[in-house]
């Protein structure tokens, strides 16, 4: 069945004063219903970037431990990324029963002659079983593409990680009209690696909507996340895309992650900023409740 949509889809830019630009504007694409509709468990990302000290990180981690009690693992994965330096103090401290550690980002290949780069193998000594890759800064400052991170993702797996796989476009190619086109290049460059789909949790992140400003409503991102379904459908079949964790990584925070999660494709978030606030990000991991009420 073929969903004819009218129109442009609209973005807005807010000012300093708050006033709203002239809206972003890109042509909304024909699309082919999926049948695929989401069967996955809730995920929460927290991407602590390269922030933090021994200090600041202590009294993180002592106020996500504080509000682990109201975290039910049954209904919710809940997994942060410090960076390598904090790795093992967060993981020695924070309520392994509630959350898991990530790092963010894992060299290509395995140990041996390569300064400056961290293999899965040991990751995994250190007892660190996820990781990031693929995130948009990775991309835009490191020159990663999308077969290194692809391939990246892949050999994380093969050491037995799990891994939170980026994807996303930049301003001007949602504006160009090439969304689409490069989104479903960075998800089959992973289709053609990955083996196991199980391990595998995929961060949607528009780059344009992370600290630009331009804010994204639910439904495009959940338009976005449709798309990214149906492409797993036809590349996966039925069943696998229908456990793959969709997450939208577009500046979210305790104030929109509430209606965000209601959208029927949006599994969870990868939250930036907001996850160095511990009540803003408990407050986040909560809101997978309305995706629950929702389903009732």
């Amino acid at each position: 069945m073929l969903l004819h949509s009218q129109g442009c889809s609209g973005f807005r830019k807010v000012t300093g004063n708050g006033a709203a630009s002239a809206p972003v504007v890109r042509p909304q694409r024909v699309m082919l219903k999926c049948e695929a509709s989401s069967k996955a468990k809730f995920f929460v990302g927290g991407n602590w970037k390269t922030n933090g000290t021994k200090e600041s990180v202590q009294k993180l981690v002592d106020g996500l431990n504080a509000g682990a009690s109201s975290i039910d693992a049954r209904t919710v994965d809940v997994v942060v990324a410090p960076t390598y330096l904090h790795l093992d103090f967060v993981r020695q401290r924070l309520d392994a029963s509630k959350y898991g550690v990530a790092a963010q980002n894992v060299w290509l290949m395995g140990t041996g002659a390569y300064t400056g780069e961290i293999a899965a193998e040991q990751l995994k000594d250190l007892g660190i079983n996820w990781t990031l890759t693929g995130h948009s800064e990775r991309r835009s400052l490191c020159g990663e593409t999308n077969e290194i991170v692809a391939k990246k993702t892949a050999r994380a797996l093969d050491q037995g990680m799990s891994v939170i796989a980026c994807i996303g476009e930049t301003l001007e190619q949602r504006n160009s009209g090439q969304m689409f086109p490069v989104l479903d290049a960075q998800a089959q460059a992973l289709v053609d690696h990955v083996k196991d789909w199980s391990r595998v949790v995929i961060a949607y992140e528009p780059v344009w909507a992370i600290g630009t400003g331009v804010v994204a409503t639910p439904q495009q991102a959940q338009e976005v996340h449709a798309h990214l379904r149906e492409l797993l459908e036809q590349k996966l079949g039925r069943e696998t895309a229908q456990h793959i964790r969709l997450l939208y990584g577009g500046s979210v925070n305790d104030k929109n992650c509430k209606e965000l999660a209601t959208q029927e494709d949006i599994d969870g978030f990868l939250v930036g900023g907001a996850s160095l606030q511990a009540p803003a990000f408990l407050t986040i991991i909560a809101a997978h409740a309305a995706k629950l009420q929702g389903a009732r």
